[in-house]
């Protein structure tokens, strides 16, 4: 039922598309107030979520860990899985972002021999799945660039020429948008056939994956099944950067469809699971050092409090320490010793003061 509420969301939204335009003509709301409108929402909602994020105190120090920490001198470190020091940590991040390491490291858990049997095996089609859809989705959103300039940036079309290598026809064939389409729907159908994760998806985690695969799919039917006016879009998408933007009549409802669908991910996205895309680098599990035993963190909700220290606690049963074996800051008559010179120089102040 979740799973049916979503397809039944973003066929809505298709639905409000073709009746907006096609039915309505209602272009100058879907191809220019919307897009501004998406825009605002989604750079206000990342800097609203990424100031809470950096409000919220963090209490302990807790970063996931899984090789040997800095210890001893001659115990060799894991110095990415259990960093000790923030160029460490940047370099476990780098790991995390660009590659997504913890992923490959994941391990998943089955049955075996009629459930007799646990085994853990690695889960290396899921981080396939991720890597591909990230980065096509990346070069897809790269590649769009050559919309909104003019004259498009040389590295706009070394991009766009490399993802087009396979020239099978006119339109030039993209690999990323293959790429795409097909890693998020392994991903949704992940979900879907596995027991266990659908048991645990919720329609915010297969809302966004069929409104990427809605945008995927009308992008597709754009460029290699619909004839579609390109310069009209380009005009629309120049305008719309310029701040004098005119809907083009000569475009589609299903390019506006599409459009939609993109302005409805954008004002989705800082209220969503996907805002992990900036969540990551404020994690506490990934950008803390593992260093508690060198320096002392913190608790920014700690209150002022009255603490018993350990000097007053030796203080307190330094003797009976002492007698037991036990070993201590001071001794007895070193205690003493620095007692009476310290009630010495009481006395010696207090005397100048009196002659002053």
């Amino acid at each position: 039922m979740k799973f049916i509420g979503s397809l039944v969301a973003v066929l809505l939204l298709v639905l409000l598309a073709y009746l907006g335009v096609g039915v309505a003509g209602l272009r100058e709301l879907f191809g220019v107030v919307l897009p501004y409108v998406s825009v605002v929402v989604l750079l206000l909602g990342i800097v609203w979520r990424v100031l809470c994020w950096a409000k919220s105190p963090v209490p302990f120090k807790i970063p996931t860990t899984c090789g040997q920490e800095k210890s001893l001198p001659w115990i060799k470190q894991n110095k990415l899985d259990n960093p000790s020091n923030g160029l460490q940590v940047v370099g476990r991040m780098i790991l995390e972002i660009l590659f997504f390491r913890s992923l490959f490291r994941n391990t998943r858990m089955d049955f075996r021999g009629g459930e007799e049997k646990v085994v853990y095996g690695p889960s290396k089609w899921l981080w396939i799945g991720a890597i591909a859809f990230h980065y096509s989705f990346l070069v897809v959103f790269f590649r769009h660039l050559r919309f909104f300039s003019e004259p498009v940036p040389w590295l706009v079309k070394l991009t766009q020429d490399v993802d087009g290598f396979f020239q099978l026809g006119v339109p030039a064939f993209y690999i990323t948008t293959f790429v795409f389409i097909g890693a998020v729907g392994y991903l949704l159908l992940r979900r879907l056939f596995i027991p266990q994760l659908r048991y645990i998806s919720l329609v915010n985690d297969y809302f966004p994956l069929l409104l990427l695969l809605g945008i995927g799919t009308t992008g597709f039917f754009l460029r290699h099944l619909f004839k579609t006016d390109v310069v009209a879009i380009k005009e629309l998408a120049l305008g719309l950067v310029s701040f004098g933007p005119k809907a083009p009549v000569e475009a589609s409802w299903l390019f506006y469809c599409h459009l939609f669908l993109v302005c409805v991910l954008f004002m989705y996205l800082p209220f969503s699971k996907i805002m992990h895309l900036a969540g990551v680098f404020l994690s506490p599990s990934r950008n803390m050092p593992n260093n508690n035993r060198a320096v002392r963190h913190v608790n920014p909700w700690n209150y002022p409090v009255k603490v018993h220290t350990y000097e007053e606690y030796e203080d307190e049963f330094r003797e009976k320490m002492y007698a037991a074996g036990l070993p201590v800051e001071k001794t007895p008559e070193q205690a003493a010793a620095e007692k009476s010179a310290g009630d010495n120089g009481d006395d010696a102040s207090s005397g100048t003061d009196n002659k002053e």
